[in-house]
């Protein structure tokens, strides 16, 4: 039924431009249906015959009737009022949210690579599996690494491989350690994956340059640690200038480094980490090269490991056949098994390849060179406005911190944050890393002109200088006001949170 004749125009035409939408359920009404097409005359199969009586359901599916109209108009005004990286910066920090280039989606979206079951045999995905093997060869070369898996679907994912393929190694060499040192700085995740690998977490703190304090981690190393986690640049944005000496300290007792490879846009195509000592390193591909990251995925969060650990990697892996005549799959020695039910999000790995095909390796040295640029042009311009944690330069991203502007004027990081939106610009990340009290941590990205970082700095600084106005701290607090949503109360969200919905009955 078309949308005029559903009557859609009637209800969606006036609510456009109104400052609240309604939901679907009430643009709802009975017998209005989308368009569909008429019947095939293929027979089809009754519920009763496919769905055995006690897994039926008793009632249909409290789904809204609406045309197509009314359904193309709600779902287009809503993504009006939604932010992306396609409509400017978003500067979250550890996330890198930068722009993503739309021929990496166009290849990604070929048919041949879309249309392909993941069940299919190698005969049929020679295509596929020759992608995959130069994704692993690239990969490797980036990092310094000698063999990955794909089958992590992102990173927390990447990070319990790691773990595990650490406990596999050792174990393999009579060792039941116990315990994986992680600095005070790491990512949240950090210590849940130690967790889930059956390990327990031994934090080192950071020292007054915001990097691994040396003396705290020789005091805690010995025979029953198994490794360290650590990302360089590190989670305050900051090179762990003492990499190859924790390296050495870690070694000496039998221990293996993980690389978090949540920042590795900060040096690609100038050092890697199997350079620095690393053994197993996990990549975010969709941060470091250019899938859409954010609202939940999809991710891929491929391990690289060194030449010792490759035979415990999961499985199985894309290889070249030994005979030159293609590709195969193929079991490692000592695998630990399968980590994913497939072979990850494989058009994320596609989408990273074209990305990788697309810069070169001349072209990734200058992603990493302007995303540093980037974070430090915004940290020299703020430092006059906000705290410097840790004033020297820094790699991708810059952690301030508005602690003078709450201990003067009551304005919070959250504050912040929220009038940044009144701005019309993304919040960055808030309060972590969790050592920088009211923290502000801004990735800028390499993707952002200067005509935008401009803007970008801007609007922080209005935002401080508004500050220390009579009534500034006032509209900070009821800040945003200018969104659909103003400030909610997000603690009582979170904990009390209503995840069902009431729908109204067809029949109303």
């Amino acid at each position: 039924m078309s949308g005029a004749a559903a009557g859609g125009m009637a209800r969606s035409a006036p609510l456009m431009g109104r400052d609240t939408e309604p939901t679907i359920f009430e643009l709802s009404e009975p017998g209005r249906r989308c368009w569909q097409l008429r019947t095939t005359g293929v027979p089809a199969w009754s519920a009763e015959e496919l769905v055995p009586a006690e897994h039926r359901r008793t009632r249909p599916v409290p789904l809204a009737e609406v045309s197509e109209r009314d359904l193309v108009g709600h779902m287009t005004r809503l993504s009006h009022r939604q932010f992306s990286v396609d409509l400017g910066a978003y500067p979250l920090g550890s996330c890198t949210m930068k722009y993503n280039p739309k021929v990496c989606d166009e290849v990604a979206s070929l048919p041949g690579l879309a249309d392909v079951h993941p069940a299919a045999p190698a005969s049929m995905t020679q295509g596929w599996l020759a992608l995959l093997v130069e994704l692993e060869e690239a990969l490797c070369a980036v990092t310094g690494m000698a063999g990955a898996t794909f089958q992590p679907a992102a990173g927390a994912a990447g990070e319990l491989t790691g773990l595990l393929v650490m406990r596999a190694y050792h174990g393999a060499n009579g060792e039941e350690r116990r315990r994986v040192v992680i600095p005070d700085s790491a990512h949240g995740t950090n210590p849940a994956s130690v967790s889930l690998g059956g390990y327990e977490v031994t934090t080192v703190p950071s020292d007054d340059r915001g990097c691994v304090d040396m003396a705290a981690l020789r005091a805690v190393l010995d025979r029953d640690v198994a490794g360290i986690m650590l990302t360089n640049p590190n989670t305050l944005g900051l090179f762990e200038e003492g990499i190859e000496e924790i390296a050495g300290c870690v070694h000496d007792v039998g221990g293996l480094l993980y690389y978090d490879g949540a920042n590795l846009n900060a040096i690609l195509g100038v050092v890697r980490p199997g350079d620095m000592g690393f053994d197993i390193v996990h990549l975010n591909l969709h941060k470091t090269f250019a899938t859409p990251h954010g609202g939940g995925g999809p991710g891929a969060g491929p391990v690289a490991v060194s030449s010792q650990l490759v035979d415990f990697l999961p499985g199985p892996r894309p290889v070249r056949r030994a005979d030159g005549q293609g590709y195969e799959w193929l079991w490692p020695a000592r695998s630990i098994g399968r980590v994913h039910s497939w072979h990850g999000n494989a058009l994320v790995l596609a989408r990273a390849l074209a990305y990788i095909r697309v810069h070169g390796a001349d072209g990734l040295l200058r992603v990493a060179e302007r995303a540093v640029l980037n974070a430090n042009w915004l940290r020299t311009r703020l430092s006059g406005t906000f705290d410097v944690p840790f004033d020297r330069p820094c790699m991708h991203e810059v952690v301030l911190a508005a602690a003078t502007l709450r201990r003067k004027y009551g304005v919070r990081a959250l504050d912040v944050a929220k009038r940044l939106l009144e701005e019309g610009f993304h919040a960055p990340t808030v309060y972590f890393p969790l050592v920088v009290d009211e923290a502000l941590m801004i990735e800028p990205t390499e993707t952002e002109s200067l005509q935008t970082l401009e803007a970008l700095a801007g609007a922080f600084e209005r935002i401080a200088a508004e500050a220390s106005r009579e009534g500034g701290a006032a509209a900070a607090h009821a800040a945003p006001r200018t969104t659909p949503v103003g400030r909610l109360d997000e603690a009582r969200a979170a904990r009390h949170l209503v995840a069902t919905f009431d729908a109204r009955p067809s029949s109303a």
